[in-house]
């Protein structure tokens, strides 16, 4: 049995690796691509379509201001936009301060709102409310926190103009607003510049997969509400769209000129509560589309799926079971200094070097490759190419990484335990904002 166990981890980690390598291979492509021939330059567009901003807000009186002002200085036609910002169930002043920023701020031929919603269904009830009102030909979302830089939606559309037909929906890049805070911000921006910049663009240059980040991206509103709108109470309603988008064999284009800034976690209780619902509800999409492995759906989302249930089910499966082995062993070598006779439990003979060397090799591979891809986002990236976050690079993959998988087994046996006991699992924690 040992053996097996062993076996299993290292075809494992070799998988893990040979995709990420994958990925590395078709960002760098991409990057390589954009710095020879920039597309960034602000162009006439051909078209402006009316477009229906959507901003869902449930309790963030700290950081509505600063996203109604960024939305209000958007670079696109004042005369083609229609501005929804919901303030969903609030118990504090959300409401009150939307408004008094559009009091103060000049929306003078701008079509915008502020609605008290006290609907349910969350965000994503909230998003099919105001689906059901949008004059706009595409719908933009951002999330109370993400401040979008003021070319963001110009870029957005702009991309989508390339191919109407084709592009479901376009989304843009996230960066973190408030990465200087401390150790954790620090550690989850290297995260979001590794997704954002190796991730995102690897997986759209090889195979032309896009999947919406739930702020900052376009999508077109008759298509949308054609596939039924969003999955109310869905604790991850942009993944569970994208994965609607692909069934109907529309892409999501990335169009990587497009940013906005959002606030992240600065307590490890925030960061383990939002992370742990974001996990869990990617765990429900995953069972919720395994289905689509063995019907006829397209092969975009088939590779979807596949590259789900392998990141999260899989890999982390057996990056649990590689730090199993590794501890028992290490545990056993410890006893066998004092007991000679302690037989090694994970080995493939009466030694372990042989198989300890190789596991080492394994586990230093991973952690080159690790360094490798968060630093070749840092470099593509300004301002993120500094010697201190090589530093936190090297620290993360120790005590960031490894915390995520504590995230994301807990994330899985809360999902189990929702269907034993019958218990509602659409109740989600609101991630704590912080004023700066």
């Amino acid at each position: 049995m040992g053996k097996w166990l062993i076996i299993f981890a290292l075809i494992s980690i070799w998988m893990s690796v040979s995709i990420t390598v994958l990925i590395l291979f078709g960002a760098i492509k991409y990057l390589l691509k954009i710095l020879k021939s920039p597309k960034n330059e602000l162009t006439t567009l051909s078209e402006t379509p009316m477009v229906t901003v959507i901003v869902p807000a449930h309790n963030e009186e700290l950081v509505i201001g600063d996203t109604i002002s960024a939305i209000l200085n958007l670079n696109y036609p004042k005369d083609s936009l229609e501005i929804k910002i919901v303030a969903d169930n609030c118990q504090d002043q959300t409401l009150k301060m939307a408004e008094a920023v559009i009091l103060k701020e000049n929306v003078k031929g701008i079509d915008i709102e502020v609605i008290d919603r006290k609907g349910t269904g969350g965000k994503a009830g909230v998003l099919n409310d105001m689906l059901k009102i949008a004059k706009g030909k595409w719908i933009c979302v951002y999330d109370a926190d993400a401040m979008p830089e003021k070319n963001s939606l110009y870029f957005l559309v702009k991309k989508a103009l390339e191919d109407k037909e084709r592009y479901g929906a376009v989304f843009g890049r996230n960066k973190t607003r408030n990465y200087k805070q401390n150790f954790l911000t620090r550690c989850i921006n290297l995260e979001i510049v590794t997704t954002q910049r190796i991730h995102h663009t690897g997986q759209w240059e090889l195979f032309k997969i896009g999947r919406i980040p739930g702020t900052n991206f376009i999508i077109k509103t008759e298509f949308v509400r054609n596939i039924g709108g969003w999955d109310n109470g869905a604790l991850t309603e942009d993944t569970a769209i994208s994965f609607k988008i692909m069934e109907r064999g529309k892409l999501i284009a990335l169009a990587p000129h497009s940013e906005a800034f959002q606030q992240e976690p600065e307590t490890l209780e925030a960061y383990y509560h939002q992370r742990k619902r974001w996990a869990k509800g990617n765990y429900e999409v995953i069972l919720d589309n395994f289905k689509h492995l063995f019907d006829g759906s397209n092969w975009r989302i088939k590779l979807e799926v596949l590259y789900y249930t392998s990141t999260f089910f899989w890999f982390n499966l057996s990056i649990l079971l590689s730090n199993f082995l590794f501890l028992s062993n290490l545990l056993a070598m410890i006893v066998r200094l004092f007991r000679p006779d302690f037989s090694i439990p994970f080995t493939f003979g009466g030694s372990n070097r042989e198989i300890a060397a190789i596991l080492l090799v394994n586990w230093l591979l991973m952690f080159i490759i690790y360094l490798l891809q968060i630093n070749i986002a840092l470099v593509s990236q300004y301002g993120q190419e500094t010697t201190t976050n090589l530093f936190y690079s090297v620290i993360s993959y120790f005590t960031y990484a490894q915390f995520f998988i504590v995230v994301a087994t807990s994330a899985f046996f809360s999902l189990i335990f929702d269907k034993l006991f019958k218990r509602d699992g659409t109740k989600w924690y609101k991630t704590q904002r912080f004023n700066h």
